[in-house]
């Protein structure tokens, strides 16, 4: 455990810190000369503690896109030692700034999630997410130096390469997205590395991943791998905000030292009780240039009850159940990609890839599921393999989603960023490219 302390507080002592920070950052926004925090605080009364953070308005994504690039600073601009941004889907990105005690911090963070799958002061850790304005890169980086660790820069992109440095260079830590390591995998195996490479564990995000895809994903890289989960958005910070411990998989431990977490009803805003799900809600009690008050991340989970054995006292979320904005709505049922997910990646005959296609070619849209069988052996049995996922994903989801099986490597990679897992059919052509398929 990297900072044994403060991550084993119990809750009185946890709710007196972060009670004292949120006081210290209501009172910092208050004196700052910021159009943007004169009105977001213009009607919030006297905050006293934590339990005061209900009675604070919420941010919004569009709120960083109505002040881009620098209106929701809280410092000034010589005070800003960092420029990140999130990608662009209208043209402008999201920007985000940082402090030089906000770099700091953001180290610190990664470092203690590192530590958490399992990383010490003895790994060389091979990091294969992108460097530059995308956070993973760097933040990652940063933790590793801050644990006293041997950090890889690698980057994404170039598999062929990647999985030849990680022997040469004696790996024993990957951080990359889950579908990257899954790539990597594949490319270790082909050019005969694979057994040279003697990863002990993984710390992959940036993308929705199931337990069934991390069940694969471990068998891809053998036995003793652990792969967990990491959780961020560079509107809040990078990644860095929650993480899985090795001990306890399945929910991440919430620095909420640093990031107070709520989770409230998309619809209402309202909190929702314990254990049910509802959208993550976050509020940076450390950050400086560019905090954020009850930022709304899109991103429904739930809050996990229970001690962990590890010993962290931080509250844990569950892996992310979806997206607001990834969500379809099929014949008017509401589906999340990560639940047909869930249900593909559970079959032990499939490969670790697939894809959904949305067919629009109709007068309402239909959903399809591409997937590849783990073996070329298994192609003779695509018709039955596709009839038990369709029943599967009919029981789960309530609706018929016809299964299409390929021969290993029929479903698209990507070498470079997050996986493509959804895909839009409006003419003839196959998004896909496939030439033939064998259909249920």
């Amino acid at each position: 455990m990297y900072l044994h302390e403060v991550e084993t507080l119990d809750s009185a002592s946890l709710a007196e810190l972060q009670s004292r920070r949120l006081v210290e950052l209501i009172g910092r926004l208050r004196r700052v000369e910021s159009p943007f925090w004169s009105a977001k605080l213009a009607d919030v009364g006297e905050v006293r503690a934590i339990g005061d953070l209900i009675a604070l308005p919420f941010t919004e994504k569009h709120e960083f896109l109505a002040t881009y690039p620098h209106g929701m600073l809280a410092v000034s601009m010589s005070q800003v030692v960092r420029i990140h941004a999130s990608s662009g889907t209208s043209g402008k990105p999201i920007i985000v700034a940082y402090t030089a005690d906000d770099i700091r911090i953001f180290a610190q963070v990664n470092a203690r999630a590192l530590s958490a799958v399992g990383a010490t002061s003895d790994d060389v850790v091979h990091i294969a997410y992108g460097y530059g304005l995308f956070t993973g890169g760097l933040g990652l980086h940063y933790g590793v130096e801050e644990l006293g660790a041997t950090a890889v820069p690698a980057s994404g992109g170039n598999p062929g390469f990647q999985v030849g440095l990680m022997a040469d260079a004696m790996a024993t830590g990957l951080a990359s997205t889950p579908s990257f390591a899954l790539i990597l995998a594949e490319r270790a195996e082909a050019a005969g590395v694979k057994g040279d490479i003697r990863l002990r564990w993984g710390i992959h995000g940036a993308e929705p991943w199931s337990e069934g895809l991390r069940e694969k994903l471990e068998t891809a890289w053998g036995g003793g791998y652990d792969a967990c989960d990491i959780y961020g958005l560079s509107e809040v910070i990078g990644p860095g905000v929650a993480v899985e411990c090795r001990e306890n998989k399945g929910g991440m431990h919430v620095f909420e030292d640093h990031f107070y977490p709520e989770i409230v009803d998309p619809e209402t805003g309202e909190p929702v009780p314990t254990g049910e799900p509802g959208e993550l809600v976050l509020t940076t009690l450390t950050k400086q240039a560019q905090p954020v008050i009850r930022y709304r991340t899109r991103d429904i989970t739930r809050i996990l009850g229970g001690d962990c054995p590890c010993g962290r006292t931080s509250r844990r979320i569950g892996r992310l159940e979806g997206r607001i904005d990834d969500m379809l709505i099929i014949r008017g049922i509401n589906v999340y990609p990560r639940t047909i997910e869930t249900v593909l990646m559970s079959d032990p005959a499939l490969g670790p890839n697939y894809a959904i296609v949305i067919d629009r070619r109709g007068q309402l849209p239909e959903l399809e599921a591409r997937v590849e069988v783990a073996d070329a052996s298994l192609t003779a049995d695509a018709e039955t393999i596709g009839a038990r996922l369709e029943s599967r994903l009919m029981e789960t989801v309530r609706l018929r989603i016809p299964v299409m099986v390929g021969e290993p490597g029929s479903v698209p990679r990507s070498e470079m960023g997050k996986a493509k897992r959804v895909y839009e059919r409006t003419g003839d052509e196959d998004p896909l490219g496939w030439s033939f398929t064998v259909s249920t």
